[in-house]
């Protein structure tokens, strides 16, 4: 089940989420109360399932565990931050015109 959650894990955190909780009792080896699962699938969903497959599969959070821990905060940070970038504006917005090349006076 880990395998197929990793291998899916880039379609969508939260629909693997919502299956994986939906056809197993995955979480609740991972998770001892329902609060951080919750909460990890609104504001971190990567992490909450690199979380889920360090300590069911990995033996929990020391070694080989703990790079697939780093790599779902290095995930969730990656997304959020490539989409903020996005949405800058350009610095030289007067300097260039329609078909986005830069004038030279």
């Amino acid at each position: 089940m880990p395998w197929i959650a990793l291998l899916t894990l880039l379609m969508g955190p939260r629909m693997v989420i919502f299956l994986t909780w939906l056809l197993s009792g995955y979480f609740g080896q991972a998770y001892k109360s329902n609060l951080w699962p919750f909460l990890g699938f609104l504001f971190l969903p990567y992490t909450m399932l690199c979380y889920a497959i360090a300590v069911n599969s990995l033996g929990g959070l020391n070694g080989l565990g703990m790079a697939v821990f780093v790599l779902g905060i290095l995930l969730d940070f990656g997304v959020v931050g490539s989409a903020s970038r996005k949405r800058k504006p350009p610095t030289d917005a007067g300097n260039v015109d329609i078909d986005g090349l830069k004038r030279v006076n």
